[in-house]
This record gives C-alpha cells, structure tokens and sequence, in this order.
C-alpha cells in the first residue's frame, strides 16, 4: 500500500547553475563594445577565461537550486564568496566578482511571487554575516580601481548588513545601488531595453549589445569612473547615446558610431572598459532565464553582421 506523500511528484530544482551560465557565456560572446569578447582579448584577461569563470559558478548555483538548500548554508555572501573561490581555480584575474553580486540575491528570490519582490525580500534579510563573506569575496578577487573609503572599508571586518555596506557605496558603484533600490536598473531599464532589442533585431547577439548600449547610456559605468573619473564615465554615456540616436544596428551611419565608440573604449589599454555595463547586462540575461524566456533565446539566430567589427 503506497502513501500519498510517496506517490506525489517532485518538483525538478530549477537549473539555476545552468542559466548562471548561459548569462554570463551570452554576455561574454557578444560583441558588445569596449569589453572582451570571442574575437577581442585584453593583455591581462581572455575571453577563454570568461567562459572558464562562467562554468567554475555552475555548480554554486545548481547547489543553491537543490532541496537541501533550503537552509542559510547558501545565503547571497556564502554564494558570493564560494563563486569567487570557484572561479580562482581557473581564472587569475577578476573575472565575475560583480556578477555573482547581483546574480545571489536574484537567484536567492522564490518564484512563487514576482521576481523584483522577491529580490527585494531577499535584501531586506541581509545580515552582517553575508557582509562579512562578501568582504572575504572581495579580497579574494581584488577588482581593479576599488581603492579605500572611511567607513565599512572591505579590509576591515563589516559591523553593518550587506545591503546598509551597498548604500554607503551606492552612490559611486551601479551594483551597489542595486542593493539599494531593489534592481530597478535592472528590471525597469535594463530588462526592457533587451526585450525591445529581441523584438526590433530579432538576433540574441544585437538584443545584449541594445541592451548594453542603453544600460551605458543611461547609467554611467562606474568600472571607467574608478579608473579614469566620472568625466570619462559620463562621456562615455554620451557616445554610447549616441551611437542609438544613429540608428545603430539599422543604419550605415549608426554601425559606424558603434565601430568609433568601440574603439575609444579601446584605447588607452583599455582603462575606459564598461565592465559594470557588462555585469548589469548579465544580470538582465539572468532575469530573462527565470522568467521563462529560456526557449525563445534559444530557438533565436545568434547574430547578424555587425560592420565595424569583425
């Protein structure tokens, strides 16, 4: 004789690992300007890395997905932290630190309700305890250009909750402001400007750089202010701006606008590469995933023939 609860059916875990990896392998492939990609290397890191960091994070988020899960063994700090520790294993530079910051609590949100309240509900639970993981996490990785500030500084131990550190920094770093106001760059910016971009282009690869384009025109990367000032960070906008009022990817004169303003964010060793656009972006790709938007990206061309590039 069976029992009811043995012949009911299990929820297969959502493929948590599975889309953490698609986001981030479709933001990394696209040709998206000013950052590395499958046909553009920089001296210091490789497109083959991006692709090894994006596998290394996988499993971090398939073991989140996993029933026994369900406890805080995998709060966002401890997802943080073993991401980045996975990632080391086969990347030598920093490749994914501000990936894994907003995909956590991204992939943390049940789905039983909207997606953006679930994030948020996972904000608001923060504690000092993933503050000081994520600390650990930054260490570990040593992103470029992140310098010291007076208060919750990631070398000393945090005495305040992951999302009260992100405020502090909220207002010089775009992933800490999503902490902040409840990734609305991410579903009220960043979202649409892909659906739109899969709607008009009908390719996967023109959507990611659309959406790419419309992130940095809105929002100055804060990647290029850490390195070269918020001047540089705001002119950058200006010519990812207007490289969409060109007409790009429709136009002559639009491509040639996405060619210039790939190549300025080029030059100077790379000093000026949207890296925190590109974070963004993925997070977007991320969101797209866990909506249900997995078949259609799939079924769609990758690409069309950008000119300018190659």
């Amino acid at each position: 004789m069976s029992h009811g609860n043995e012949a009911m059916s299990l929820t297969p875990p959502e493929p948590l690992g599975l889309y953490a990896q698609l986001a981030c392998l479709w933001e990394a492939t696209a040709r998206k300007p000013g950052n590395v990609h499958r046909f553009q290397d920089f001296e210091d890191v490789s497109y083959l890395d991006f692709v090894a960091s994006a596998a290394a994070i996988a499993p971090v988020f398939d073991a989140l997905a996993s029933a026994a899960s369900c406890a805080d063994e995998l709060n966002v700090g401890a997802i943080v932290l073993h991401g980045v520790r996975q990632t080391r294993t086969v990347a030598k530079t920093n490749t994914n630190l501000g990936i894994l910051l907003l995909l956590a609590p991204l992939a943390r949100a049940s789905m039983q309700i909207d997606l953006q309240v679930g994030a948020v509900q996972v904000l608001e639970q923060l504690t000092v305890h993933d503050a000081a993981l994520v600390y650990d996490a930054i260490n570990l990785a040593n992103p470029g250009g992140l310098g010291r500030v007076q208060e919750q500084d990631v070398s000393q131990p945090p005495t305040q909750t992951l999302r009260q550190v992100m405020a502090l920094a909220a207002d010089r770093d775009l992933i800490a402001q999503q902490y902040t106001n409840g990734f609305q760059d991410v579903f009220l910016a960043g979202m649409p400007a892909l659906i739109r971009g899969l709607n008009e282009s009908g390719a996967l690869e023109d959507a990611i750089i659309a959406c790419h384009l419309h992130l940095l025109a809105r929002f100055p990367d804060s990647l290029i202010a850490r390195k070269c000032g918020n001047a540089i960070a705001q002119q950058a906008s200006r010519r990812a701006a207007c490289v969409i009022d060109a007409g790009w990817p429709h136009t002559p004169r639009g491509q040639g606008a996405l060619a210039e303003l790939d190549a300025w964010l080029r030059a100077a060793g790379h000093r000026r590469n949207p890296g925190t656009t590109a974070d963004l972006v993925a997070a977007c790709l991320f969101v797209a995933l866990r909506q249900g938007m997995m078949h259609k990206l799939v079924q769609l061309p990758w690409s069309r023939k950008i000119a300018g590039q190659s």
